[in-house]
């Protein structure tokens, strides 16, 4: 697939590296902010969630599953299965909390680290606020001036900086949330490989550089081919049979490397990507949304 050429990244910013990708999120999908501390307070209380007391797997992480457990019975009638739950609280975390280290990477070619302690969640309002100490960059960068950069040799060493730091976060984050999961290191691994593809590929659609992430996701997440532990499966992006006549042109599509279990509450619903939804069926309903 064509690759289109990368835009040269912004000058170096006052404070944050990553500042303007994240202003570029909130520009097309609003319902999620980021903001930037630069204390060591961080962001407490008042339906924040700090990621490091998420991964201690306490009360902390009650508290947040509670929502999930609360919406399920509102929204289904039922009461989910804790692991159903749990699950669902994770997915609702990690999708989000992978675009801190993928979109500032796809659009400035820049990778902050961020361990647990340095990010917080407020699911009712859709922030994520987060503390960026290091980061890493490409040689010629602007930014490679600023305080915490560690240039980085080419392309895959950028690539590789991007999984490492994706891994040191949900290595801690996968401790609190993993027991209540009920599912072996390898599916848990999985999940998070589907969460960085899928929400790069959503955000870069709505920048309307589909295409180009294709190809970049192929490339950071290339599946069993190399070895790229801890993460399970691949991007494995392909055309979606009889997309081109229903949709007016080619769609892609991948299969997800594990499932969400959303069908324990309603059968006859399946993710657009679960392995359990047809192509036929896929393709319809892309059509019906034009």
């Amino acid at each position: 697939m064509t690759v289109p050429t990368l835009r040269t990244p912004p000058p170096a910013p006052a404070g944050s590296p990553v500042a303007a990708a994240y202003a570029r999120l909130a520009e097309v999908f609003p319902a999620l902010r980021v903001e930037e501390w630069t204390d060591g307070g961080g962001r407490r209380g008042d339906g924040w969630f700090g990621a490091g007391e998420l991964a201690a797997g306490g009360e902390e992480l009650d508290a947040f599953l509670a929502w999930d457990e609360e919406q399920v019975l509102r929204d289904y009638g039922s009461a989910g299965r804790p692991d159903v739950v749990a699950g669902f609280g994770l997915h609702r975390y990690a999708w989000p909390a992978c675009l801190l280290v993928t979109l500032p990477w796809f659009l400035d070619r820049r990778v902050p680290r961020l361990p647990a302690r340095n990010v917080a969640f407020h699911r009712g309002l859709g922030r994520l606020a987060v503390r960026v100490e290091e980061f890493a960059c490409l040689p010629g960068d602007p930014a490679a001036a600023l305080p915490g950069a560690r240039v980085v040799a080419d392309e895959e060493a950028l690539r590789a900086e991007a999984r490492e730091a994706l891994a040191e976060h949900f290595e801690a984050v996968l401790a609190g949330f993993g027991p209540r999961m009920r599912r072996g290191r390898r599916a848990l691994w999985g999940m998070v490989t589907d969460e960085i593809v899928e929400g790069l590929w959503y955000v870069a659609t709505l920048l309307g550089e589909e295409d180009r992430a294709l190809g970049e996701l192929e490339r950071l997440m290339p599946g069993t081919v190399r070895s790229y532990a801890p993460y399970a499966g691949a991007a494995n992006f392909r055309e979606l049979p009889g997309s081109a006549e229903a949709c007016g042109g080619p769609r892609a599509t991948r299969d997800r490397v594990t499932c969400c279990l959303f069908y324990t509450l309603r059968p006859e619903d399946t993710c657009l990507t679960c392995p359990r939804t047809a192509d036929p069926e896929r393709v319809r309903r892309l059509a019906a949304t034009g």
